[in-house]
């Protein structure tokens, strides 16, 4: 059964991750603009992406005044609680701001440091995945009602499908597509979403096998990390590491060690 203040936590960010991704499917100018840059000229960030944070903020504030923030756009604070939500109003900015659909709104909550719920919205696809801890992991879509997300059997390494995304400075980029060129001709293919979240969802969904990154945050994964472990998803960072900026990986069982050792040996980690 689960608890009640997780169910709490799971309506409001389901509803909050709806309102949002509604915003951005249903509000997005067509002379949509750049509105600043983070990283390097081509990290984007996209007056949208401003406007959804504030609306989830705003909606979670209005219910749990106590609570602390840590969001991409500039949401930061402590709170009071013991809990914060760690929140991505829009992953895939630049696939958004061409108008491309693999996009997401990722809303995850923690409960002392621990992810507890995680709901990630792919309103171009008509999907929306959430999980409570230990209570599994489950989407809805075109098809009626709830569906359990598990993981695909574990492939032998050879014929894993593995997705993987790039930095926007150039020379992490480079040394990411050193490590892509290594890695290629030991699996079935690479895939280059343009989403952490739906990447770590997809992997839940058993659409994929394996997903690695260098360079994320804890709002890029912090939603979609608790999808795929609750369908059944080995993640990490390095050996004995949890996911982290440094690497993040994940993979059935059966990918996820093979994929987590090469990696290991071609560099893909930065400290």
């Amino acid at each position: 059964m689960t608890d009640p203040l997780h169910a709490e936590l799971l309506r409001l960010a389901q509803e909050a991750a709806r309102r949002a991704g509604a915003l951005l499917r249903d509000g997005r100018p067509a002379d949509l603009a750049v509105a600043r840059t983070k990283s390097s000229p081509i990290d984007v960030v996209t007056e949208m992406d401003i406007a959804a944070e504030k609306l989830i903020t705003d909606l979670i504030s209005e219910h749990r005044p106590d609570d602390g923030f840590l969001g991409e756009e500039g949401a930061s604070t402590e709170g009071t609680s013991g809990i914060r939500w760690v929140i991505d109003p829009l992953d895939g900015t630049v696939n958004y701001l061409y108008g491309l659909p693999t996009w997401s709104v990722s809303i995850a909550a923690e409960q002392d440091g621990e992810t507890v719920v995680g709901v990630v919205a792919a309103p171009m696809r008509g999907e929306t995945y959430h999980a409570v801890r230990g209570e599994g992991a489950w989407a809805t879509g075109a098809w009626e009602g709830e569906r359990r997300l598990t993981c695909r059997p574990a492939p032998p390494l050879d014929q894993a499908l593995v997705s993987t995304g790039f930095n926007y400075v150039t020379e992490v980029r480079t040394h990411q597509a050193e490590v892509a060129r290594k890695l290629i001709p030991l699996l079935r293919d690479i895939r280059r979403g343009g989403s952490a979240a739906v990447d770590l969802c997809d992997l839940a969904a058993g659409r994929l096998d394996g997903y690695y990154e260098r360079g994320l945050n804890a709002w890029d994964y912090g939603a979609g990390d608790l999808v795929a472990r609750e369908a059944g998803a080995l993640t990490g960072g390095r050996p004995g590491e949890r996911p982290n900026p440094g690497l993040t990986v994940a993979g059935t069982p059966g990918v996820f060690e093979p994929l987590q050792e090469l990696l290991e040996g071609f560099g893909a980690w930065h400290d």
